[in-house]
């Protein structure tokens, strides 16, 4: 048989599915993008991360039949794959054609045609031809796949009073509602293999040793707890018992596609079973999926002013909502068998869960006047003060019935011309549902559009705009100056850019309060550093009691410093809904968890796929059709690739797995798994709180080959001519590692002598633990060397970085100094890789004068959460 062109061996990485070349590619893969911290030994590992888990009692995700019935322990799923070959393809070279133009590169129908003429001239010498005659037969086959089900339109017009004559437009306008079947998205997200280890069937509590409670994904947290007592008090412990509770993650959010070609607006939403982990729901799977698209009413400037309109548009939007999510209502009281990643069915109670959302979302599905809280009862003037009343269902629905609509807007933020969508569905509070946005309320909001545009508003009144640009232009200067570091943003140009994004102000975060500090008076950069605080600790994987209360500490501290910006006259006062929604953060981490997992950034990276793509696929006219249909094909093409994967159908490159199936015998093998036997507890529940070990170090695996093998030759080659001095005192150390000498007061005579071939490696890479960096680093990728600092322990007892220096008192950055010995020379010593604690990122030392009195060093180092 002749072999096939490209036949090397494609392996999938486990981590995020892509594609590496080889076994050789793929452990490159893992160890750049994947590696994991070096765990200690066994028995040091179970005494330092010792974590106990209560479940709930009734609601344990106890696996079942097809029928409901309870299946007995360590049964087997008994399931069989939706997809059990490549029908409708032909075999898996066609689906790979398919999935590689539709999904992977999104060729254009043009190109698609090109790419089969020229299959179809290399085909066409052996009398064979391609299984389509051009896109449009593609296509065809794509839309034979069993998928999501069919999108529906909804017209929808406005049927409430009218002027007698001369009515305005948006009367007699339709407005459409396009959406999918809840219940048939949500089946099909909760049987998606990919979360296996990475869902939680029932709620659970999560403490460490000390016995400090944990909060990490939305099933650990209060709300989801509570919510399956109310299943059980309504539904019967007997009935209710084993069954798994699906909270249902929504979120909704306006994006434009296109601002040159008339403004172009869609309006999706988004559903995300809330089982599955924070780290799930931030990946690029279908853990989060759109559902629906809202309509955008669109009316004159004067129009969008009166009392119809605004309830018209409010009353529109709920009724869509409520309508998106009708399909999950029966399974909220009665349960519904669905199949979960393990291959095996549940029974399942839904549930509304937190709704993702930025403040004007917010304002809009609570049903309160602009500038209130959604939360609580905080008027305008006056949002930070404390004792306001919660907002709740109850609270609202009283409201309601004792109070006039004026005294329901003027004294207590209430439109009584709307009801939320939630008040149809059992067990929703909407004041209840709306989560922490760490992006529009803390990250945007209040760092970038309140705290940096203050400072610039500060410069302009105390130094005038001409010395305030001067001030600026060194800031940015000295932002751009900053030197690089792994998955560090650079600003070559400083904060001046046009547009803003997320990732901008996260970047900008970790350099600013160095850029500022002796520029500003020393109450706002504290502001500033109390405000990072709190951010970082939020921003965290998982957060224990004492993180809610440092929380709590950080938030008191920047609302005493900020005091600044009034006393200096940048703002008459400071009542915020976005700073405001800050005081609500430990509550809402308390009821769903750590705010990462629910933050709008989010659905704000699903816009790409879900609308701006399809958007740009499309010809532009009358898109929204053209791009519902493109993403039903995306949809079915990945759920085919999963099925397939999940058979072992798509193991290695297309030509591989051709020719292998040539070979007779040969079959696919599914990949294996543990489905009768029991996960370990703690990978069954959350996640460990903190890292195994501080950090790992590994050596690049060559050594370097344009250096000396010889220790005096290697000296003068790298121009460090007391390295053969330090290498004798550090072998001495390593003979002696119970002496408490200091190195460099050991005799050199007394020191033993090297004389074996010495390696020299470049690099090494550095793994450590960063709680707030969900994100992770990369390397480094560039035309000239960079020389990394590292922070090396010398403290052994003092616990994390509190051994090596100290933090600055007015900007929380933590301060080192070089160190000198009496001759006053800077000390050189060799070390051992193992006291090697973490890669480190040094701000130079900015001497600053003539602003705020005497002469001041500013602190040099940045490491995150003070």
């Amino acid at each position: 048989m002749p072999l096939l062109p490209n036949t090397s061996v494609h392996l999938t990485c486990p981590h995020c599915s892509k594609k590496c070349k080889g076994s050789t590619g793929l452990s490159r893969h893992v160890n750049a993008k994947h590696r994991p911290i070096t765990p200690p030994p066994d028995d040091e590992r179970r005494e330092e991360h010792r974590f106990s888990y209560v479940s709930h009692p009734v609601l344990t995700g106890t696996p079942c039949d097809a029928t409901g019935q309870e299946l007995p322990p360590y049964g087997r799923p008994s399931t069989q794959p939706t997809t059990t070959g490549f029908e409708p393809f032909n075999s898996r070279s066609d689906f790979d054609f398919a999935h590689y133009h539709f999904v992977e590169v999104q060729t254009s129908r043009a190109q698609i045609d090109k790419a089969i003429d020229i299959w179809a001239a290399q085909l066409a010498p052996h009398g064979a031809s391609p299984p389509w005659r051009n896109a449009d037969d593609m296509y065809k086959t794509i839309d034979e796949i069993p998928g999501l089900g069919p999108w529906k339109t909804y017209n929808i017009k406005y049927t409430g009073p009218r002027p007698e004559r001369n009515a305005p437009r948006w009367m007699d306008e339709t407005y459409q509602l396009v959406t999918r079947d809840a219940r048939t998205v949500i089946h099909e997200q909760l049987r998606t293999r990919e979360f296996k280890d990475s869902i939680h069937y029932g709620p659970y509590m999560q403490f460490d040793r000390d016995g400090q409670r944990i909060w990490s994904n939305l099933m650990s947290a209060d709300w989801a707890w509570s919510q399956a007592d109310q299943i059980v008090k309504d539904r019967g412990a007997e009935e209710a018992k084993g069954a798994m509770f699906v909270p249902i993650v929504a979120g909704s959010d306006k994006t434009t596609v296109s601002v040159g070609t008339g403004h172009q607006q869609y309006y999706p939403v988004y559903l995300s079973p809330g089982n599955v982990s924070n780290e799930a729901r931030r990946g690029h799977g279908n853990s989060v999926l759109p559902l629906g698209f809202l309509p955008i009413p669109k009316t004159s400037k004067k129009q969008r002013k009166t009392p119809a309109y605004q309830k018209f548009v409010r009353q529109l939007y709920h009724a869509c909502l409520a309508c998106v999510f009708r399909p999950l209502k029966a399974g909220m009281t009665s349960p519904d068998i669905v199949q979960c990643p393990d291959g095996h069915f549940r029974r399942a109670y839904y549930g509304l869960g937190p709704y993702i959302a930025d403040y004007p979302e917010q304002v809009w599905l609570s049903c309160i006047v602009q500038n209130w809280c959604p939360k609580c009862e905080a008027p305008p003037g006056d949002l930070d003060s404390d004792g306001h009343l919660l907002r709740t269902k109850h609270v609202t629905d009283t409201r309601l019935n004792v109070f006039d609509a004026k005294k329901l807007w003027t004294e207590h933020g209430i439109r009584s011309d709307v009801t939320p969508f939630t008040a149809e569905f059992p067990r929703a509070d909407i004041h209840e549902l709306l989560s922490p946005d760490l992006l529009h309320q803390a990250i945007k909001g209040t760092f970038k559009d309140h705290l940096v545009t203050w400072i610039g508003e500060y410069l302009d009144l105390e130094f005038g705009k001409a010395r305030a640009l001067e001030i600026i232009q060194d800031i940015d200067r000295r932002i751009s100056a900053v030197p690089s570091f792994p998955g560090l943003r650079r600003f070559p140009d400083g904060r001046d850019f046009e547009q803003w994004t997320g990732d901008d102000s996260k970047a900008l975060m970790k350099v600013y309060i160095a850029a500022i500090a002796g520029y500003v008076p020393s109450e706002m950069v504290k502001t500033l550093s109390a405000f990072l605080d709190f951010c970082y600790t939020a921003r965290q994987n998982s957060l224990s009691s004492e993180d809610l209360d440092n929380l709590d500490f950080a938030l008191r501290r920047f609302h005493r410093h900020r005091q600044i910006f009034i006393d200096a006259g940048v703002r008459t006062d400071i009542s915020l809904p976005r700073q405001h929604a800050l005081k609500h953060y430990r509550r809402g981490i308390e009821l769903f968890g750590s705010p990462n997992g629910l933050c709008s950034s989010i659905t704000e990276s699903k816009h790409i796929k879900a609308v701006k793509e399809p958007w740009r696929r499309s010809n532009r006219y009358h898109a929204l059709l053209q791009m519902l249909q493109t993403l039903s094909r995306m949809d079915k093409l990945e759920t085919m690739r999963r099925d397939l994967a999940a058979q072992g159908k798509m193991e290695g490159s297309t030509s591989w797995y051709t020719q292998m199936s040539m070979v007779d015998g040969w079959e696919p093998s599914a990949p294996q798994d543990d489905n009768g036997e029991e996960n370990d507890e703690e990978n069954e529940l959350g996640p460990v709180s903190g890292p195994t070990v501080l950090s790992s170090i590994k050596l690049a695996s060559r050594p370097e080959s344009a250096y000396p093998r010889n220790l005096d030759a290697l000296a003068t080659h790298i121009k460090q001519p007391r390295f053969p001095d330090s290498l004798r005192r550090f072998l001495w150390l390593q003979l002696h590692p119970d002496s408490d000498l200091d190195p460099h007061e050991i005799p050199i005579a007394d020191c033993p002598t090297f004389h074996g071939i010495i390696h020299v490696y470049h690099s090494a890479v550095a793994r450590f633990y960063s709680p707030s960096d969900i994100c992770g680093v990369g390397g480094w990728r560039g035309s000239y060397p960079r020389n990394d600092t590292v922070f090396v322990e010398v403290n052994p007892d003092i616990s994390g970085i509190g051994g090596m220096m100290q933090p600055d008192a007015e900007t929380g950055l933590w301060v080192v100094r070089p160190e000198f010995d009496a001759a006053r020379r800077r000390v050189v010593e060799v070390i051992h890789l193992d006291s090697i604690a973490r890669a480190a990122h040094l701000l130079p030392t900015i001497t600053r004068s003539n602003l705020y009195g005497s002469e001041r060093n500013i602190p040099v180092l940045w490491t995150g959460v003070s």
